[in-house]
């Protein structure tokens, strides 16, 4: 019987982590959640954080169970809030329906939370099982416990290159490396980002957009790292800022009527007084962390991802390989210092293969040593 039940509690489980990725690009800053409700070995409602501000997962299933959630068991991908924030307290909610028994998958990083929604729980009587598909419940809200934790985005390196590793030709040619499959699938994964981020060459040679197309559930702010503020006020950036933010992270050395210009033309510069571009990079994501930013798309090119490299800042990889050689002196994916020794090269954890198109699309997240 105990094991008939531990396997129904993990299927639940694992409903309930299904249902919480639904949620994501909406919900940011807050964490994806699922809830499953069971009564009597049969689901009566189910629920996910849908948007920013709306219902949390635990109120949407209890909505949808109605008076059958008393006596019922309810599976939560995160432990339900025990404080007031842009909505009431999950806790109270699941003792005012009579709820029996909650399984959480893992503690919620929020100071706010932490232990305080279990504790109430079983105060009211409420038996609390916690740590059930924790791993994959950590995995689902990693984004989120690093800015709770550290007050900084979750970074996400993106590029497209050749089977022979390149960025673009020795000219400098790099349209199209990937195909149209691997290009869409670009777009998707804009359309949940907080902010998108190029250094001041890539803007030189592509003169790139960086918009979602189509839109997605957000509009992320496009940043330049340009210590100088050069950017051209010509440039398609800067003429569709009204379509979608731009920012310009430069350094105190930027000439001031170069900030004015582009501040007149619609774009936010914001400027470090840190001297070495490294610190400057920890810096902005410092602000970006105080905005609240979540996930942050940096699309390169090879410098800024080389110096990210090496701060040890990327904590996940998506890479879009195409099946052409090029050959010559072009730039290769990720430059900077590098790693002397192979066995101390960085590897990806969990990841992913899939074929989109011709091209080979490969992503996953970074394994740091502590």
């Amino acid at each position: 019987m105990r094991d008939a039940q531990a396997e129904d509690d993990r299927r639940y489980m694992a409903r309930a982590l299904q249902l919480a990725r639904r949620g994501e690009g909406f919900v940011e800053p807050n964490p994806m959640v699922g809830c499953v409700l069971v009564h009597e070995g049969a689901i009566v409602g189910e629920g996910w954080h849908q948007r920013f501000g709306g219902p949390h997962a635990e109120i949407e299933a209890l909505s949808a169970a109605g008076p059958a959630a008393r006596g019922a068991t309810a599976y939560v991908t995160l432990e339900p809030c025990a404080h007031t924030g842009k909505t009431p307290p999950c806790t109270k909610a699941l003792i005012a329906a009579g709820v029996a028994r909650v399984v959480i998958s893992r503690r919620d990083p929020n100071l706010y939370v932490k232990g305080g929604g279990v504790e109430e729980l079983q105060a009211a009587g409420i038996r609390c099982d916690v740590g059930l598909l924790a791993d994959e419940a950590t995995e689902l809200i990693a984004p989120f416990t690093k800015l709770m934790t550290e007050r900084r985005p979750w970074v996400i390196a993106k590029w497209a290159m050749t089977l022979d590793g390149k960025l673009a030709t020795h000219t400098g040619d790099s349209r199209w490396i990937s195909g149209e499959d691997s290009r869409a699938r670009v777009h998707q994964l804009r359309g949940r980002m907080d902010a998108i981020i190029v250094g001041r060459g890539t803007v030189q040679q592509d003169d790139p957009l960086l918009t979602v197309r189509p839109s997605g559930p957000r509009i992320p702010t496009r940043i330049v790292l340009d210590s100088l503020a050069s950017l051209p006020i010509e440039s398609q950036l800067v003429n569709s800022s009204q379509e979608a933010p731009v920012l310009v992270a430069a350094s105190s050395a930027a000439p001031p009527e170069r900030c004015e210009q582009l501040t007149a033309a619609g774009v936010e510069v914001w400027q470090s007084a840190a001297r070495e571009p490294e610190h400057r990079w920890l810096e902005l994501l410092g602000e970006l962390g105080r905005r609240n930013m979540t996930n942050v798309l940096v699309e390169g090119g090879a410098k800024l991802l080389g110096a990210l490299f090496d701060s040890q800042s990327i904590d996940e990889v998506h890479a879009f390989i195409a099946p052409k050689l090029v050959g010559g002196a072009g730039p290769s994916a990720v430059a900077g210092r590098g790693i002397a020794s192979m066995s101390d090269a960085v590897q990806l954890n969990r990841l992913a293969v899939e074929q989109l198109g011709s091209d080979l699309y490969l992503h996953g997240r970074l394994l740091k040593k502590q």
